[in-house]
């Protein structure tokens, strides 16, 4: 049994896309929402913001999940960050907080990385990961796309965010929808931007003995 750390119904959507079966785990909420830490770049800060929500994942588990059930049970987390230069953008509070943003992200290039973790049950095969955790071993991987926006007028901005699309999106906007026709150039993972990067998702999977 794969458990999918994440509400997300993008990465829901690429897992369906690879065959890959899953069960949504939906964790408690989060008091605060993912603080970075001080002078941490956005390539640390989502990669360790992936692992932490596989060690949540694992805390709820072990909290909710019989012994017996545990070594047939995996856990896949990710994590996306927007930044542009050495600044995150986080998802929008507002609509009017969603076009502040993208008037920073237009016709300028930004990066987009998503962060991947699987953790898995220590079992007789003896699988090693990057480290481990409470008897689970995990493993790691990232996907960096470099982005680039239209010259976005105030009239695209205010009609798309009026649309809702940006809310509960780093960096306001969603490659999959309306924002698709912003888009001049991307070079990297287009299901890594979306959320889940398909190809390296596969891969850690595989190397983790999940698939």
């Amino acid at each position: 049994m794969i458990y999918l750390a994440s509400k997300s119904p993008r990465r829901q959507q690429i897992l369906k896309q690879l065959g890959i079966a899953h069960t949504p785990l939906l964790l408690p909420e989060q008091e605060d929402d993912e603080p970075r830490l001080t002078n941490e770049s956005p390539h640390d800060y989502v990669r360790r913001t992936a692992r932490e929500k596989a060690y949540r994942a694992i805390d709820f588990l072990l909290c909710n999940q019989q012994a017996e059930n545990r070594q047939k049970i995996a856990i896949l987390s990710a994590d996306t960050c927007v930044s542009l230069g050495q600044e995150i953008l986080g998802k929008p509070e507002s609509p009017n907080h969603a076009a502040q943003i993208l008037k920073r992200l237009s016709k300028r290039i930004h990066h987009v990385e998503t962060a991947v973790s699987v953790a898995i049950a220590n079992d007789p095969k003896n699988i090693k990961g990057e480290e481990s955790y409470k008897g689970y071993q995990l493993f790691h991987t990232a996907s960096l796309s470099t982005v680039t926006l239209k010259a976005l007028s105030d009239e695209e901005i205010n009609t798309y965010c009026a649309s809702n699309e940006p809310m509960g999106k780093a960096g306001a906007y969603g490659i999959q929808g309306r924002a698709a026709a912003f888009v001049t150039h991307l070079s990297g993972s287009y299901t890594g931007v979306m959320g889940l990067p398909a190809y390296e998702t596969m891969e850690l999977l595989k190397r983790a003995g999940v698939v």
